[in-house]
């Protein structure tokens, strides 16, 4: 990431999603960071008796972070702009959406059988998410984090 990206992202920081986690690894400029995802309702009195409050444990891989003063076990502070995690949507869900009902419709209105309608829309995602899979380090070089201390 070059320093207009960072910088960039630095000024989004106050509308940024943040989560605490721990260093997991420390591998050059590649820093992998456990977070404990929690639901809403987790923090409800009655949260433990309730199948709907979950937490979910991840890992977010932080790339090109050029302070090496982290080590493994480390608190820290996760987090991305709000702007990058709209283009993660997009990306995630946004495109695929319309990239099934598109094909839903062009077929549809062309008379297709219903069930070659529906697995064709499905076919189409395969092609959409290799093409991700072969754009990932494009995609994730724009869809950036950034760690803070606690």
């Amino acid at each position: 990431m070059d320093f207009a990206k960072y910088s960039y992202l630095c000024t989004q920081m106050e509308n940024s999603i943040r989560h605490e986690g721990t260093v997991e690894s420390v591998d050059g400029e590649h820093i992998r960071v456990r977070i404990l995802q929690h639901s809403a309702c987790s923090a409800c009195k009655v949260a433990s008796h309730c199948s709907a409050s979950e937490s979910k444990e991840k890992i977010v891989d932080v790339f090109h972070y050029r302070q090496h003063h982290l080590k493994v076990g480390d608190a820290v502070i996760v987090g991305t702009s709000s702007h990058s995690v709209g283009k993660a949507l997009l990306l995630g869900f946004g495109l695929p959406l319309l990239l099934l009902l598109l094909v839903t419709g062009v077929l549809f209105a062309a008379g297709v059988n219903e069930g070659i309608t529906a697995l064709a829309a499905l076919g189409a995602l395969i092609p959409y998410y290799i093409g991700l899979w072969i754009f990932r380090q494009r995609i994730a070089d724009n869809i950036a984090f950034f760690i803070e201390d606690v």
